[in-house]
């Protein structure tokens, strides 16, 4: 009986096209906080045929997140950021991992957000509650279909315990960083360093 439950259950995920949600270990969430991650800035997407690459996750920028999701055939980056306006963002940013850098950038919007393409890459971009999320791959890997799907179902994370994890170890404290200034170490090497 207990084997045709899990049969049964194993048909119903597939004919619905969806497997098990994508996740973050409680260690990675740790991991990531304690690199300085705003812990309202984590967000995940289901993406079929890929699987999040779990030590990927941390922090980028001052305060945002990223994290990887890989198959054989390469990966689809996930990037998360503060951000008011969407427009004013998007205006002003390049394609990541576009070639060349100064790549021409596409942009339509539409009921989800934006799809952005130029040099070999494509993205969609999604504004939710002061959060910018951007799912970014080479142009092939995956369609916009797919990104869009991936982007239209995004998630925030939320998990048990404390917000921020205690540090590791107290920071270090350099003797060699002047009070005033513009924070450069001093050498002592004598005229012209």
């Amino acid at each position: 009986m207990e084997h045709r439950l899990v049969l049964l259950a194993a048909v119903i995920l597939l004919a619905s096209g969806r497997g098990p949600r994508a996740s973050l270990s409680q260690d990675s969430v740790d991991r990531s906080l304690s690199q300085g991650v705003d812990p309202d800035l984590i967000y995940l997407v289901d993406l079929p045929g890929f699987e999040l690459a779990d030590l990927s996750a941390g922090v980028v920028g001052d305060d945002g997140f990223g994290a990887t999701y890989w198959s054989p055939g390469g990966h689809v980056d996930l990037r998360v950021h503060h951000s008011t306006s969407e427009s004013a963002r998007l205006a002003s940013t390049r394609i990541m991992g576009a070639e060349p850098w100064t790549a021409p950038v596409n942009c339509e919007s539409d009921e989800v957000g934006r799809y952005r393409s130029g040099g070999g890459r494509h993205e969609y971009a999604v504004l939710r509650a002061g959060h910018l999320i951007w799912l970014n791959c080479p142009v092939g890997l995956v369609d916009r279909a797919v990104l869009k799907a991936a982007m239209a179902g995004v998630w925030q994370v939320t998990w048990k315990g404390p917000r921020t994890p205690p540090p590791r170890h107290p920071p270090v404290r350099r003797g060699d960083l002047p009070a005033t200034g513009d924070g450069a170490p001093i050498k002592y090497r004598g005229a012209g360093g």
